[in-house]
């Protein structure tokens, strides 16, 4: 499990960003796959979410995750809920305590956002798509309409797939260029593909956080296709033409 300081200087917050690793999970999901989605074994899945959460002194009936479909789509969480009823949506918000907020990710980024003074938290699901499309300013838009202040708020990006491993194809570019020219400073040519592109994903969700007001944004230093040790990753189950890929978990909770 990783952490960041910025979100451990707060008392009532724990959270954490869980590898692959400690695990029960065999083959292409040895060994902790957090995703029900998976076609892991449930009960390996059950048994690798139990074990996140008693790395965090929390029992398994506490977390809650989402059925994620790459939108712009925020929940604010008032009630645990099972697996199974899990709302389609990419982001979540509150401000109870004692309900730990779950994002699975095998190459996106997973945000995990903190106001502490004000006793808010969020989560967020953020590939491409999301990023671009607005996961970030509806997380933090649904924070405030519930009390955070952007300045307070704190953004920590977890594992996800790094800019020199990040291949695009041409036509990438475009939406990201028609929203700001400045976007370009995320996009390099790639080195064995002409007319294809590097993107540097956590670069861009980093300054449109900052853009968005929050004034402290951090991030976990690692790239969830070069580590395989540590990490699932769906682009390189792709390149392998494997049959499935196994996901990660990071979690926040505000502690009663």
């Amino acid at each position: 499990m990783i952490t960041l300081s910025a979100l451990n200087e707060f008392v009532r917050i724990r959270h954490g960003f869980f590898t692959r690793e400690g695990g029960v999970s065999e083959g292409l999901y040895a060994s902790l796959n957090c995703g029900p989605g998976s076609s892991d074994k449930p009960e390996a899945v059950k048994e690798n979410r139990r074990r996140a959460m008693a790395q965090l002194d929390l029992p398994e009936e506490a977390l809650v995750t989402l059925y994620q479909t790459h939108s712009s789509d925020v929940v604010v969480v008032d009630e645990l809920w099972e697996v199974g009823n899990a709302p389609k949506a990419d982001a979540m918000v509150t401000d109870r305590p004692g309900i730990a907020l779950g994002i699975l990710t095998a190459d996106c980024a997973p945000v995990l956002f903190a106001d502490g003074k004000s006793g808010i938290i969020g989560a967020a699901h953020a590939g491409w798509k999301g990023a671009l499309g607005g996961v970030l300013e509806n997380t933090v838009a649904a924070m405030v309409e519930m009390g955070a202040r952007k300045p307070k708020i704190v953004a920590a990006i977890g594992p996800c797939i790094g800019h020199r491993n990040y291949e695009v194809g041409p036509e990438f570019p475009a939406p990201f260029l028609a929203e700001a020219g400045e976007n370009a400073d995320f996009f390099a040519p790639s080195p064995t593909r002409p007319g294809h592109h590097l993107f540097d994903l956590p670069g861009y969700i980093s300054r449109k956080l900052s853009r968005l007001g929050v004034h402290e944004v951090t991030r976990v230093p690692a790239d969830t296709l070069r580590d395989e040790a540590r990490f699932f990753s769906y682009r390189r189950a792709t390149q392998r033409a494997e049959a499935d890929y196994g996901r990660q978990i990071s979690v926040i909770m505000l502690d009663r």
